[in-house]
């Protein structure tokens, strides 16, 4: 596996897995490579789903391996929710801050604060499919603090930290964050191919 094209048209995210699997010779390319791709709808009832039924269409459409993630805010109190939702929970068009007000607002007067980040990565090369998950736990916190970072980085705090996601340094942050760990098992996979 020489190739790998990232099923996102995120440039951070793009120049993020470039720079993580730059010492394996890998080119990577993106959905920004290839401007006749559409828009996958993420339609799926689990993270797994989408991000399987994205990197498909995508390698499909190209022939080269395909590398695809979907990702959910899992609160404790909301019996799991916003979870596969987390980009939509407010409405299709919402905004971060959108989001970010409607999970406070459901949290109101609840005690129980607990809540985890996980990451789905799907890679499809042909007829093989392979899954790698990362879960962050943490809680949610009853104010925003921090600029950093996107989504619901600024009242997400994980545990064993005493700063949200929005206040960390990000080279911290990718380490110990759900996408962080299910990249990093992705990598370990990729290593043992091309040393197997």
């Amino acid at each position: 596996m020489y190739k790998l094209i990232l099923a996102s048209r995120n440039k951070n995210k793009i120049e993020e897995m470039k720079q993580l699997v730059a010492h394996l010779g890998i080119d990577v390319f993106s959905a920004l490579d290839f401007p006749d791709l559409e828009e996958v709808e993420e339609d799926k009832p689990t993270l797994e789903g989408n991000a399987l039924k994205k990197a498909r269409y995508v390698n499909q459409q190209t022939g080269i391996p395909a590398l695809s993630d979907d990702t959910g805010l899992e609160v404790e109190a909301l019996d799991g929710a916003p979870g596969v939702f987390s980009a939509r929970y407010a409405g299709e068009n919402a905004s971060y801050q959108d989001n970010v007000l409607k999970l406070l607002d459901a949290l109101k007067g609840k005690e129980n604060r607990a809540a985890q980040f996980r990451t789905v990565v799907a890679l499809v090369d042909g007829n093989q499919e392979w899954t790698f998950e990362g879960v962050c736990k943490g809680k949610i916190i009853e104010d925003q603090i921090g600029k950093k970072g996107f989504g619901y980085d600024p009242i997400f705090m994980p545990d064993e930290f005493a700063e949200t996601f929005a206040q960390m340094d990000p080279n911290i942050k990718n380490l110990i964050s759900h996408r962080g760990k299910a990249v990093q098992r992705f990598l370990e996979f990729l290593e043992e191919e091309e040393l197997g």
